[in-house]
């Protein structure tokens, strides 16, 4: 996707470029966002729930995020009981 975002600019690289780019920086990147992630988790999570479809049967999509919107986990089940919950 690099690739193409940077030619949308005018911009012309190859696959092995962006190859070399995320070897070189890609570690130092994660760990960034992994620092960053870590350090500002809230004290309050809030559990969103939504139903989809999948396969046109009915599932349940669970979201956990804090107060800041940071998504700390997804599930998605189909059923919803407390069995499915593990309550």
């Amino acid at each position: 996707m690099v690739e193409y975002m940077l030619a949308a600019r005018g911009v012309i690289v190859s696959h092995q470029t962006v190859r070399l780019w995320a070897e070189k920086f890609g570690r130092c990147f994660a760990n960034d966002i992994r620092e960053r992630s870590a350090a500002r988790l809230g004290d309050k999570w809030p559990l969103d729930e939504v139903v989809i479809a999948i396969g046109g049967k009915k599932h349940w999509l669970w979201r956990a995020v804090d107060q800041d919107g940071f998504v700390l986990g997804v599930l998605v089940q189909s059923r919803r009981d407390a069995k499915a919950a593990g309550v």
